[in-house]
């Protein structure tokens, strides 16, 4: 007798339909999972055989095929585990025929039949949903990610036994209801900037970041304070919006990172340490996983000692900048994540860190300092919105004791410049100013004639390139934005200017 049950193989972020075909033979006890299934995926055989016993099943003594269909996709880690296990059971006859239509299962089991979480339970759920599946069932852990998705019937499970008495109708499984997702929690404070002292360029530049989600590298001498401002920027962020908390958290499902309550309801902020690998940083292995730009999707992406990335490493991140997904091609397939993120770095203005400072001299020669910045590509650097120079904090700031603006005044401007921008671009889908394409950017940013001839003369002086004028046009918005004001004038172009790596004329 052969039986079908449903469930799914996550590749990337999508989940992809997976036919779990069970036939039960005479002959030679054996049991065998075909279908292009990998190491995880293969040990499933004696987790089902422990499992199985530890219930009211007796696993067959002939011979077991188990097919994952179709047999051409790639099938890897544990969620087989539950299906395999109720496939065996269907076919066997242990379990009556027909009850697991418009049912998905998913589900890793341990050698005493409970039943452990997986990872990607919330592209599951997305996947049934699209399918038209009217449940589906899932160990208990994962119940909270998928309950996520409405329009299916979430029904958790802690223990094979359970699956079981459902299935034959003695107990069935309680459905967990929807919840929407709540977002826009404060991140955990790592500072405030009420602690920083002095900066006041930085804490602007860091606020229009913030406002407009554009990029920011910030160079000054060791002890400067560009670490602690980096660490104070995620509590100035906006808050998230339900439909990037769901996309947040897709990600950090794949990834198996999830905080407990499995919803990603503040804006992520990575910070990899500078010997991180290409790989880790852009995502990738045998089979495809996110790496550290998509885990900051819709967040932060800080890299502290910023040249001392490889060279290659950071080259990486020219084309997610720009596009806002990275593509990561494998001999088996190819996966695409979303990596739409704010890069914040900080760096030392030569390898000592101390070059033209007035009371600590600087002990590198002119060919290491050249060979230090040699490291940041022009190409990486014209995708860069805002170049902030952080001075070495003088004495009388640093002993003041009077505390500064908190991050909750500005991070009400921030949001109020978000907002503008929310409503300005409903239409398009886009977020914040730093996503605009150069087509959004002339057909909506309204620009007063003055600052059209401050922009023209910009380009010819200071030679800039193309992208590094809309750029320097879309920093522009922020600020007016955060000014409450619609048009462009020559005082956002002029301020936006200051922030420019290029400003010296060639």
């Amino acid at each position: 007798m052969a039986s079908h049950v449903l469930t799914a193989s996550v590749l990337g972020l999508e989940a992809h339909p997976v036919d779990v075909e069970t036939d039960i033979s005479s002959g030679l006890g054996a049991f065998v999972i075909v279908g292009l299934p990998d190491a995880a995926v293969q040990e499933a055989r004696d987790r089902v055989k422990s499992a199985m016993r530890h219930t009211e099943a007796v696993f067959p003594r002939t011979r077991v095929t188990v097919n994952l269909a179709p047999a051409d996709l790639k099938k890897s880690g544990t969620p087989f585990d539950l299906p395999v296990a109720v496939g065996v059971m269907l076919a066997a006859g242990f379990l009556p025929d027909g009850n697991t239509d418009q049912t998905m299962l998913a589900g890793e089991l341990g050698l005493d039949a409970s039943l452990r979480p997986i990872h990607g339970a919330l592209s599951f759920a997305l996947l049934a949903k699209r399918l038209g599946i009217q449940r589906l069932i899932l160990p208990e852990k994962n119940a909270d990610e998928a309950c996520l998705v409405e329009g299916i019937e979430i029904l958790p499970a802690r223990h094979l036994l359970e699956v079981i008495r459902h299935f034959r109708g003695e107990e069935p499984l309680q459905p967990r209801a929807h919840r929407p997702i709540l977002a826009g929690e404060m991140p955990p404070a790592l500072a405030d900037f009420s602690s920083v002292r002095g900066q006041n360029q930085a804490r602007r530049a860091l606020e229009i970041a913030a406002a407009g989600g554009h990029n920011v590298l910030m160079q000054g001498p060791p002890g400067s304070g560009k670490t602690m401002l980096a660490r104070a920027f995620p509590s100035i962020l906006p808050m998230l919006t339900t439909e990037e908390a769901l996309e947040a958290t897709r990600i950090h499902s794949v990834a198996g990172i999830l905080p407990p309550d499995g919803v990603v309801r503040c804006r992520p902020f990575r910070a990899p340490h500078h010997s991180a690998s290409g790989v880790s940083l852009v995502g990738g292995g045998a089979t495809p996983k996110p790496g550290e730009i998509s885990l900051a999707h819709r967040g932060v992406l800080f890299l502290d000692e910023f040249l001392e990335f490889p060279r290659f490493v950071l080259e990486s991140l020219r084309q997610p900048l720009e596009d806002g997904t990275v593509t990561v091609s494998r001999a088996q397939g190819s996966s695409t994540f979303p990596a739409r993120f704010t890069l914040l770095g900080a760096m030392n203005p030569c390898p000592c860190g101390f070059l033209n400072e007035s009371d600590q001299a600087c002990l590198c020669t002119p060919i290491q300092i050249a060979k230090y910045r040699k490291r940041l590509s022009g190409p990486l650097l014209d995708r860069i919105d805002l170049f902030i120079e952080v001075p070495k904090v003088p004495t009388q700031e640093l002993t003041d004791a009077t505390p500064g603006e908190t991050s909750q005044v500005i991070r009400e401007r921030v949001q109020r410049a978000r907002d503008r921008q929310t409503e300005r671009f409903k239409s398009l889908g886009t977020a914040c100013n730093a996503e605009l394409s150069s087509e959004s950017v002339r057909k909506l940013l309204r620009i007063e004639d003055g600052a059209k001839v401050l922009l023209r003369h910009a380009v010819d002086r200071y030679h800039l390139s193309a992208r590094a004028y809309f750029r320097l046009l879309k920093v522009s918005q922020t600020i007016a934005d955060l000014a409450g004001r619609d048009q462009i004038s020559t005082e956002e172009v002029a301020e936006a200017l200051l922030y420019r790596h290029d400003q010296t004329p060639t």
